[in-house]
């Protein structure tokens, strides 16, 4: 896990070859001859051959355009509105995937647009001398410049591993656009405006949208898309000077709704615009680790076998079993000159002739000293709510057993508890504890005879002050929890 997330940090610090469509080698002995180097690992050149995505594609479709905001529109509603009249609409681009999120295509459109309108006498200007069915209609040639936004890889969610089929691009660009406008009135249908680019200077337009695509094979993408195009011109729609004489300010622009196909372009199994970087990040560490993996981590061996290279191993003969600090030596935590392999009080410093347990000395009971029956009686302490004997306190129990053996006398092995619980819970829990001493104490050699068990429950309080328990840090609760031995 360590090593992946090694390798993780490795990948996020170089985004700039995800993007790039570079890769990632470990060197491996010169087997990447065509590398230059960038720290630990090499890159490969940027070529032709060495890019991992197809990032070429052609796309072409049909569709609708729909004038709602010209004079004459496309589409009429309510009473004596005339008759509602649709186009039809084509485009071929191609396109270039810069990186995973932005894009660009030259994009050629063609499409004819028609419009109606029922203009009688009563709703015209008061110069109008017409009066009848006026329509519209406008054939269109146009070339654009647009940027493709991938929204989708730009907002989709770092998390989400899966491999995804849908995207939601924007686009924005501008171009020049060629038309013919006519109109049809009573007198039947007429060339109003007519503008070629070349002939007549350039004429603008602009147009953004957005389309949803979805992901059909590695080599086709279906899309919708709904554009809205800004022709800057108020004789697009067909309408002459009377007709465009009816609203001020009336737009010519109009909505293309278009469903197409995109063939994806290249030799590669992914498509640049449908690449997700962390899937990307993901894999590099896969790679990265099983060549991590392969190569031989310790040159110069471990001859102790401790997990620590002897290039950098401090203590090269560690006893076998024995834990190793970075190292690769063994450790000591008492730091009293035995391993804690070997010391059999391993958080209390004593010699080395103790096996680093300390040795404590025999003193009169009138000394003012400590005795050593209080010191080879040492008492234990309990977790709450536990009769289990702690592991560290097993060095304490086994010096009792020798102390005991030795005496003459016998003892009483006394539990008690802290405040917390009830009177009956806490007296059974003692004598739990003292039972459970007693017979540790018999299994390691102690004569039955020389013991009993006494249980006094939370009203042997090592610290009175105690009561209730909240009235005292836990240290002092934890001492309350406790077996010492009385002497009969």
């Amino acid at each position: 896990m360590k090593t992946k997330l090694a390798i993780l940090s490795l990948a996020i610090a170089v985004p700039s070859c995800v993007f790039a469509q570079d890769s990632i080698k470990v060197s491996n002995n010169g087997e990447y001859p065509n590398t230059f180097s960038s720290g630990s690992a090499n890159v490969e050149r940027f070529t032709q051959s060495s890019k991992r995505f197809n990032d070429w594609s052609i796309s072409f479709g049909a569709g609708v355009p729909l004038m709602q905001y010209a004079d004459l529109t496309s589409l009429k509603f309510g009473k004596g509105a005339g008759k509602s009249l649709v186009g039809y609409s084509a485009y071929l681009s191609i396109d270039k995937a810069i990186s995973h999120t932005f894009g660009l295509k030259l994009q050629y459109d063609r499409g004819e647009t028609r419009q109606g309108a029922f203009y009688t006498r009563d709703a015209a200007p008061a110069n109008a001398s017409v009066n009848g069915q006026y329509g519209g209609r406008t054939q269109y040639d146009a070339v654009s410049i647009l940027g493709d936004l991938n929204l989708t890889n730009l907002f989709r969610r770092v998390d989400n591993k899966s491999p995804y089929r849908w995207a939601l691009h924007g686009y924005a660009g501008v171009g020049t656009i060629g038309y013919r406008a006519y109109l049809k009135d009573e007198t039947g249908q007429r060339l109003v405006t007519e503008v070629k680019p070349i002939r007549d200077g350039l004429s603008f337009f602009g147009q953004g949208g957005a389309g949803l695509k979805y992901k059909i094979n590695r080599r086709l993408d279906i899309e919708g898309r709904v554009m809205y195009i800004v022709t800057t011109d108020d004789t697009f729609d067909g309408g002459d000077s009377v007709v465009n004489m009816r609203k001020d300010n009336n737009s010519d622009n109009f909505i293309n709704a278009t469903l197409g196909l995109s063939v994806k372009l290249g030799k590669h199994e992914s498509h640049l615009m449908w690449h997700d970087p962390l899937q990307e990040i993901y894999y590099r560490t896969d790679v990265l680790e099983s060549k991590i993996n392969d190569v031989e981590v310790c040159k110069a061996g471990d001859a102790d076998n401790d997990g620590v290279c002897d290039d950098w191993d401090r203590q090269l003969d560690t006893p076998a079993g024995a834990r190793v600090d970075g190292s690769g030596v063994a450790l000591d935590v008492d730091m009293d000159g035995v391993i804690d392999l070997y010391d059999k009080c391993v958080t209390v410093p004593g010699p080395v002739e103790n096996n680093g347990c300390p040795v404590e000395s025999a003193q009169t009971p009138n000394s003012g000293s400590v005795t050593e029956a209080e010191t080879k009686l040492d008492g234990i302490e309990f977790e709450l709510n536990s009769d289990k004997i702690l592991s560290n306190n097993t060095p304490i129990l086994n010096n009792a057993v020798g102390y005991i053996n030795s005496s003459n006398g016998s003892y009483t092995v006394v539990g008690a508890t802290d405040t917390r619980g009830s009177e009956a819970y806490n007296q059974k829990l003692s004598q739990n504890r003292a039972n459970n001493v007693k017979d540790y104490l018999i299994k390691n050699g102690v004569e039955s005879t020389k013991l009993d068990a006494q249980g006094n429950g939370k009203n042997d309080l090592k610290y009175p002050e105690c009561d209730p328990a909240s009235k005292c840090p836990e240290w002092k609760n934890k001492a309350n929890r406790r077996v010492y031995f009385k002497a009969k």
